[in-house]
Order: structure tokens, then sequence, then C-alpha cells
């Protein structure tokens, strides 16, 4: 690949101008950016990663191989309408826009692409992201294999069915702020039970990160590796028994399933404006 554009400059844009930069997939000088009109966060970018920007469309998408959608979703019509036109069929069009489908963007660009929609996390930003990503039938299966590399630079790739993006949103693309909200809660528990704040954060942590490399390196299920913490009458088997009384577990079924049902309402929202924009123009 030549040349990579990100419509875009936000969190996301920078966590994958980072981890692209930091595996040597390609050379900064062929990552070029660009945003609505914050010049002083592309100037940081420029500086930061030495990669290019330029507000100019004619420089930007001058033989551009691969273009990643990285606005906000609710600037996508916006966006979409001012760079259409340069985007040509064998260009490779990579969106990490929630919400907004496949389908969305080629009624927005009026033409058929080799599309990519990514779902990745937060976690992108520490190379951590689990990003699961759904190919349209005009993506080649070297363009397939670029976008799993592209995205391998801030954690770890799943190929889905579109139509199983929803539910990545509902479970791993907002999966880390159900971690936090536990942390929180763990937090405030230390507190009240009198350990040191700084104490207390460090014993999380690794107990956060103790409990992922269980999952990681053993073939066991989850409720097995839980049964073997909790001795009978033991103080763990105390803890969980309040977790059921309060139904935490059917809380947090709960919680992803409406957070899925969510991002269909929003997607379905996100694209009834993206069509009508462009029935409108």
């Amino acid at each position: 690949m030549k040349k990579l554009v990100f419509v875009g400059a936000g969190s996301m844009a920078e966590a994958m101008i980072s981890g692209i930069g930091a595996s040597g997939l390609l050379p900064a000088e062929q990552i070029w950016v660009t945003n609505k009109q914050d010049t002083d966060r592309l100037k940081t970018l420029e500086q930061k990663y030495g990669i290019q920007a330029t507000y100019d469309c004619d420089i930007l998408f001058k033989d551009v191989d691969a273009v990643v959608l990285a606005m906000k979703p609710k600037d996508a019509s916006i966006a979409m309408e001012e760079i259409k036109h340069y985007l040509t069929e064998g260009m490779l069009v990579i969106s990490v826009l929630a919400g907004v489908s496949i389908n969305a963007i080629e009624i927005a660009a009026e033409k058929s692409l080799a599309v990519v929609r990514a779902m990745p996390n937060t976690s992108a930003a520490v190379g951590k992201s689990a990003t699961a990503i759904a190919v349209n039938s005009h993506v080649s299966k070297s363009q397939k294999t670029l976008v799993q590399e592209l995205f391998n630079t801030v954690g770890q790739t799943t190929i889905v069915e579109e139509d199983q993006l929803d539910a990545v949103t509902g479970l791993s693309g907002s999966g880390p702020a159900y971690i936090y909200y536990l942390v929180e809660a763990m937090e405030k528990s230390a507190a009240e039970i009198g350990l040191e704040k700084q104490t207390a954060k460090q014993l999380i942590i690794q107990t956060l990160l103790g409990a992922a490399e269980m999952l990681t390196q053993s073939d066991k299920e989850p409720a097995q590796l839980r049964l073997e913490v909790t001795s009978p009458g033991g103080t763990t088997e105390a803890g969980i028994n309040v977790l059921e009384q309060h139904g935490v577990q059917t809380a947090i079924v709960s919680c992803i399933k409406e957070a899925t049902a969510q991002s269909k309402r929003l997607g379905h929202l996100l694209g009834n404006e993206m069509t009508a924009a462009n029935r409108h123009i």
C-alpha cells in the first residue's frame, strides 16, 4: 500500500496511526489525515507521528489505496458529500463509524465501492482492541488481508457478517465501559472496607490481568474457573451469593442486549439520515 488516508482525526484515528507507525506496517510519510476544521489537532498529529495533513482534497486523495472513515457518525453525511467525488471503485474504504451500514456508505458515495466496516473499541489506544470487521462483495482477498493487518496493529481482529456488528458493538465495542463500571464498584468497596486507594487500584488491576490471562491460557469454561475459586462456605461463595441475590448476571445480560438494540436503533436512524441527505442533494 502506497497511501492511507484518515478522514477524521479523533482518538480512534490516532490509535490506528500510532499502532500502524509502531508496527512498521506503513511509513509515516504514507499516512495522511484530515478533519472538519481543527487545524491544531492536525498539527499535533503531524508533529507527534510524522504523518501528513491537509485540507486540500486534490492532494489528499491523489494515488490513495485506502481511506479510513473516522469522523463522528453524526458528521458522516456532510463528510461523504464532500469526499464522494474523490472515492473511486479502485479504493478500499474502511469505516469505523458505529451504526453506519455498508449500504448507507455506498448510497452516500453514489457508487459501488470495496467497503470494510470495522468495530474496534477504545482499548485500541493501548494496542489491545477487540476489533470485528465485515466486508462487502467488492473487497478482494488481498484487501481483506490488508485490513486485518491494519487492525492487528491495535489488537486482535475477527471477521464477522455485517448483521453481527450490532451484537459486537453491544458486547466488545461498549465492553470496556462495563469493566470500568465494575472497577468503580470495586474501588468504592475497597474504600469502605479500609483499603488505601493506590493499594486497592494495584490489587484490582492485577486481579483483572490475572483473570484475563487465566481465560486466555486455560481450556476451562469461565463457570468452571469461577467454581474453582469458590470453596463451599468460603469468602468467595459469600460474595457470589450476594451477586446472585441482586441479579447481577441477569443485569449484565440485559445491559448487553440493550446496548445491541440501541446500536440497531442508531444504525437505522443514521442510515435514514444519510439516505435522505443523498436524495435531497
